[in-house]
């Protein structure tokens, strides 16, 4: 038993350690701990981790759609945004990230990939006075499709799809690969010809010539038109 009058200095003793340790060299601080993944809030490890494999480190420049692209961002709700990162696109390479569909994010790291897009890269007003064609919708007709992919399409993708002429530099590819439309279902189509793709110099619907804009039976024809180059 210790001594009464020694009591106080086994204390005393005793919390100098405890204090000496908590300045040991090489204890990790608080800030050190690792941070669980489903507590992980932060934008841009976020999208590093879950899109930029995709869709390009900066939200271009991948190999799917751009993120970083005001008119995509214009023409889909928030709605549509959660759907696609929680559920995925089926048929498709892009997974499912949500729990539900067996990924690894939630639903308040999903709110915010979705605030974020729309904070960096959104434009408000980059439609102008223009409505564009309804995001979703089902191919219309293959064979009125082939006269606005001439129209429409030819100058940049060739007479049948298969590439055009050099532009700004690159060769422009085909547009009715097997192998691509393969990967790629109706409505990805309809989003490509609706909101283009800015980071490869693809016009949105309304084109890069001041000509008139794509209506809502056009594009829906003209992906028609890609749809029946898919089966084939």
């Amino acid at each position: 038993m210790v001594n009464a009058l020694r009591l106080p200095l086994v204390l005393g003793i005793a919390t100098a350690l405890a204090l000496g340790c908590e300045r040991l060299p090489g204890r990790p601080t608080e800030a050190d701990r690792p941070v669980r993944p489903s507590e992980v809030t932060d934008f841009g490890a976020l999208y590093a981790e879950n899109c930029a494999g995709c869709h390009g480190a900066d939200g271009h420049f991948g190999a799917a759609l751009a993120l970083a692209h005001p008119v995509y961002l214009a023409i889909v709700d928030d709605d549509g945004l959660r759907r696609v990162i929680a559920n995925g696109t089926p048929g498709t390479s892009m997974p499912g990230f949500g729990r539900g569909a067996g990924g690894t994010l939630t639903d308040a790291q999903i709110d915010v990939l979705v605030r974020w897009m729309r904070t960096r890269w959104a434009k408000p007003g980059v439609l102008g006075d223009e409505r564009p064609p309804r995001y979703a919708g089902a191919p219309g007709d293959a064979v009125r499709g082939a006269a606005v992919y001439t129209a429409r399409c030819a100058s940049c993708h060739g007479a049948d799809g298969t590439g055009g002429p050099s532009k700004n530099g690159a060769k422009i590819g085909s547009i009715v690969d097997r192998a691509y439309l393969a990967l790629v279902r109706d409505q990805a189509l309809r989003t490509l010809v609706i909101a283009g793709r800015p980071d490869l110099n693809h016009p949105d619907w309304r084109g890069d010539r001041g000509g008139t804009p794509m209506t809502g039976a056009d594009v829906s024809d003209v992906v028609a038109w890609l749809v029946a180059r898919r089966i084939r």
